[in-house]
Parts: structure tokens; sequence; C-alpha cells
């Protein structure tokens, strides 16, 4: 699960992620890809985090080519819907306290807009701007992009995606739409049972109906 440690709130503009897009966040195209982090592996992928993404750069430690902000940016050029550099962007923003930290092409509710543009599909990068929204004080926002998260993974029986929509509704205290996520995710076999207790302790849980048997399983064995 995707959870930060609050740090301190940071600004950021008022303007709907709706209307952002190309005009404010810049094109798509770039030297280098841009690539689907989730599906581009080996050397693709390995140069730009071996050279760019490097661990001391994800934890906001040190830059690898010269700014760390430059480095970041590289990446989420290359890759923009890269998971784990839209985490270190944002606690990049908490960590400079800036809606544009240093050495950055673009301000970072772009980054998730360019993430969002390039794969719609990915329900990730909606995730984690909603993580964004609710810590700056936007929760409708914030469930908005949940739920345009939750339409993306319909479907696709990811029980990891469902069980961490579940935890961010949980956190936004949307706890019917929790509960919807952690059924789904626990009936695709997830075994982490935490999303389960929180909303037991919330008094928000109940068990999904028993399925019924199947008609070959209920049918009268045939007889000779």
């Amino acid at each position: 699960m995707f959870k930060l440690i609050p740090i301190i709130l940071i600004f950021i503009s008022k303007v709907a992620l709706a209307q952002l897009g190309e005009p404010e966040c810049g094109p798509l195209t770039n030297g280098y890809g841009p690539y689907d982090y989730r599906t581009s592996k080996g050397q693709i992928l390995n140069t730009v985090e071996n050279f760019h993404f490097t661990p001391k750069v994800e934890m906001l430690v040190k830059a690898d080519t010269g700014y760390l902000g430059a480095d970041i940016d590289y990446t989420l050029r290359a890759f923009p819907n890269h998971h784990r550099a839209l985490m270190s962007v944002m606690r990049y923003g908490e960590k400079t306290k800036s809606i544009k930290p240093p050495h950055m092409r673009y301000s970072i509710p772009c980054y998730f807009d360019r993430a969002i543009r390039f794969r719609p599909d990915d329900a990730i990068p909606r995730m984690i701007f909603s993580m964004y929204l609710a810590k700056n004080g936007r929760t409708p926002e914030a469930i908005q992009q949940l739920d345009l998260a939750a339409e993306g993974a319909e479907g696709k029986e990811n029980p990891f995606t469902h069980f961490n929509l579940g935890l961010n509704y949980f956190d936004l205290k949307e706890y019917g739409k929790s509960e919807i996520q952690a059924h789904k995710a626990y009936g695709l076999g997830f075994p982490q049972t935490i999303l389960k207790e929180k909303l037991i302790g919330v008094g928000k849980w109940t068990e999904p109906p028993a399925e019924p048997p199947s008609i070959s399983a209920s049918a009268p064995a045939p007889t000779n």
C-alpha cells in the first residue's frame, strides 16, 4: 500500500485536473520513450533506473546526474506512469514545500496529468494523485480520482489493485466503497486481512453473501 508519513501540506493550484493537459503540462513525446512502466522491462527500464532513478534519488537523498529534481523529471518523461517516481515527486514537493520543486520541468499536478493522459487504464497513478489531493485538503477531487481508478480496475481481476483502492477509500472515510473493494480483493484471493480488520474496527464490515452452488455441483448424479 502506498502510505506516506505526513510532513507539511503544501499549497497546490485549485485548477482542476480536467483543465490541465498538453497546453500547461507539455506533450508526451520524448527523446527516450515515453514507455509504459508496467510493461517496459529489461534494458529499457534499467537505462533510466540505473542512471537517473537510483535508490538514493527515489529516497530524495542525492542526485545522480546533477540535480535531484532533474533526475526525477527525466524518469517521468521517459516513463510518465512510473509508479515509484510519482511517489517520489509527491514527496519531493512536500520536502521542498513547493508545487514545482527545483529543477523540475512541470508542476506536481502536471506529472499526474501526464501519467493519466499517457495510460488512462493504469489505476495506480490515479491512486497516488488521490493521495496527493487528499493531503492538500481536496477531498472531493481525491474521491473522484479513486472512483475513476476503481472504474478502470473493473474486469481486470487484480486483487492487489482492489486492496489498495479499499485502503485509500478507507483513509478518506468512504467506508462503503472501501468494503466493496475489500470484497473484490478477498474474492480474488488476496491474503492480507488488514483492510477487513480496519473495516471491522469502525463497524463497517459485512460478510459477502455466499455464492450459490454451481449447477453441476447441485445436480443429482446420473443413474445408469
